[in-house]
């Protein structure tokens, strides 16, 4: 199947820049799978969710539809890496307790991703996907980085980055939702931090390939007004995730 790949450019400045996510995200999946022998991070990216979820499994297949992703991942011993998409995974029937897909289910073929899962998973094996939303700085950082995202680069976001918009609310998920706690990633970062991550935005980067011109020339100017150089501030975003038993509730 063809593979959107949005971040494959930019996907050393991706390893350093993503905020990581609380290690209670893990222990409640871990909590919730019938077993800890196998779990599959789907659309691993750098093997940022691998490499956390990997603490509570024996072992991690992290694939990525990006080889170049996958060749700037994180070395881990549990974690295996592979190149390979959401909807052909290559993993065994009824083999994985965990599927997790980390701030990437917005890019899927939805119905065929969920066929392999259903596929791949062990009976009450779990899946879990989420994405974070804007993020929360100060009042004034927050409107600009609004006006940014949703007003100058609008027209660069794929059309899959709409469902990160709306929390997930609108993420086709054929299931019955498990009740799920209230987490947040949170950074203390400085104002290159913040710049290297708008850096690794898929939007940021088709506007550099559509105008060979550089949208922080916009950006820093305001910024700079309210986030001196060499300042951290702490950087909120909150998760939404959704979850649910596979091989029990799927309605194709």
């Amino acid at each position: 199947m063809s593979f959107q790949d949005h971040f494959s450019k930019q996907a050393n400045i991706y390893l350093q820049a993503r905020p990581t996510y609380p290690d209670e995200l893990f222990a409640y999946l871990a909590s919730l799978a019938p077993g800890k022998q196998l779990c599959w991070d789907c659309a691993t990216g750098n093997g940022q969710a691998a490499v956390s979820v990997a603490k509570y499994f024996e072992k991690v297949i992290a694939t990525d539809g990006s080889k170049k992703q996958i060749d700037n991942a994180i070395a881990t011993p549990n974690v295996v890496y592979r190149v390979g998409t959401a909807e052909e995974s290559g993993l065994e029937d009824s083999s994985v307790d965990l599927i997790t897909v980390a701030t990437a289910a917005h890019w899927f073929k939805h119905d065929a991703f969920y066929a392999e899962a259903e596929r791949v998973a062990k009976p009450n094996g779990i899946l879990a996907v989420w994405t974070y939303s804007e993020a929360s700085i100060t009042p004034e950082i927050d409107t600009l980085m609004e006006w940014f995202m949703y007003d100058y680069l609008h027209d660069y976001w794929p059309d899959g980055r709409w469902y990160v918009r709306n929390k997930y609310t609108t993420l086709p998920f054929p299931y019955s939702s498990i009740d799920t706690p209230k987490l947040y990633c949170k950074m203390e970062w400085d104002v290159q931090h913040w710049l290297n991550y708008v850096k690794s935005w898929s939007a940021y980067n088709a506007y550099v390939t559509q105008h060979n011109t550089h949208p922080l020339d916009v950006l820093v100017p305001k910024l700079n007004n309210l986030w001196p150089e060499g300042e951290t501030k702490l950087v909120t975003w909150p998760l939404h995730l959704k979850c649910a038993r596979l091989n029990t509730s799927y309605k194709p």
